[in-house]
């Protein structure tokens, strides 16, 4: 049985984990990326090593963990720095993807199953090569800032240099299978979702046929 590899992603504050809980929901298996990013930055790992030896250690908290704040700080003011930080984590989070879903594979040798795959930077990281289909979850420029101020509490330029230091989330509509219009309320976030998910289903029957 053949299982179907699915990419959640969106932009940032779009609304990616709370589309992926209702996938959950509704029988999804889902790999998280931004989990395996803080897995791989634990003291003592080999990312972790990397960061401290290119950023210093002024971005340790006195635990010895990342002092995630100042590092966001840090690398959304400077592109070349950003790029940096994702060139340190992006591999080592690609091969963790890559080995969850060949094991997933392994275990679901005789049952059908839908996995989706939540990853913010799904195609900065290149990680369409790996999906059946991708899902972005959009939400307007002005609702993204107005989110961001609220959840992080960012100045009106910080906000906006997280935001481009994604691709645009115009440029992920264009190369998305399915689009979920999180601009509106949640009751219609879940009829979406129930949408997309239906038509996964009935891909999963028709290529396992």
């Amino acid at each position: 049985m053949k299982i179907l590899i699915v990419g959640l992603t969106g932009g940032i504050v779009s609304g990616k984990s709370t589309v992926a809980k209702m996938f959950k929901q509704l029988g999804a298996q889902i790999i998280d990326a931004d989990k395996i990013a803080r897995s791989i930055v634990q003291p003592g790992e080999k990312a972790w090593q990397s960061i401290v030896e290119n950023f210093g250690r002024g971005i340790l908290s006195d635990n010895q963990e990342l002092n995630r704040k100042e590092l966001a700080r840090i690398v959304f003011a400077d592109k070349e720095k950003l790029e940096t930080l994702n060139r340190i984590t992006h591999p080592e989070i690609t091969a963790i993807i890559k080995d969850k879903i060949e094991r997933m594979r392994r275990k679901n040798i005789t049952k059908e199953s839908i996995c989706i795959v939540e990853a913010p930077l799904l195609f900065e990281a290149h990680l369409e090569e790996m999906m059946d289909k991708i899902i972005v979850v959009y939400l307007n420029r002005e609702e993204q800032i107005r989110r961001l101020l609220l959840r992080n509490n960012l100045t009106q330029q910080e906000a906006i240099d997280r935001i481009e230091s994604q691709m645009p989330l115009e440029e992920k509509v264009q190369r998305a299978d399915y689009i979920i219009d999180n601009c509106t309320s949640i009751n219609q976030t879940k009829k979406q979702v129930k949408q997309v998910w239906s038509e996964l289903k009935q891909l999963l029957v028709s290529i396992n046929k």
